[in-house]
């Protein structure tokens, strides 16, 4: 996946990954336009943490957990719905069809972890999140897009930049 735009953020524990997210969903709720962030990376590497905290700072006040059974989740805060995916047990296309993906990521806010077994399915408003384990709690996280600029994926980034 080729973006334009591409910024760098390192973490170092489970609350900078939190923390992270929750600057993304403030950006995200104060932006109110359809973005779909697209979650990437290995088992365990802090994608539902990043949602949680995407979901803390959207506003949302119940907890977020990953819809690996439900598939879809839907919460809603300050008026504005945030739709929340785990396509980890889905094979084929035909099955997003079912679950009504399209709808709720074309013109809505939405995540979707394990967003690379779909990647050319996603719209083209997407922020590729890609988490990768550089240690037991340090994670690189690659911000990539072709919608949001670098200035605005280096103040989603804040003070985890380290490189745009």
């Amino acid at each position: 996946m080729e973006t334009k735009y591409r910024v760098e953020c390192q973490t170092y524990s489970v609350e900078d990954t939190t923390q992270l997210g929750k600057q993304l969903g403030a950006f995200l709720q104060e932006r109110q336009e359809p973005l779909c962030v697209a979650l990437i990376g290995d088992l365990g590497t802090g994608k539902t943490h990043m949602s949680q905290g995407i979901g803390l700072g959207f506003g949302i006040k119940e907890e977020m957990t990953s819809p690996t059974f439900a598939l879809m989740n839907t919460y809603e805060a300050h008026g504005q719905a945030l739709y929340h995916f785990d396509v980890y047990r889905l094979d084929d296309v035909c099955e997003l069809e079912n679950i009504g993906f399209y709808e709720y990521t074309e013109d809505q806010i939405s995540i979707v972890e394990w967003a690379n077994k779909f990647p050319h399915e996603l719209p083209d408003e997407t922020l590729w999140v890609t988490i990768t384990r550089l240690g037991e709690s340090e994670r690189q996280i690659m911000m990539a897009s072709d919608i949001l600029s670098d200035d605005e994926l280096a103040q989603i980034g804040g003070q985890y930049v380290v490189r745009n």
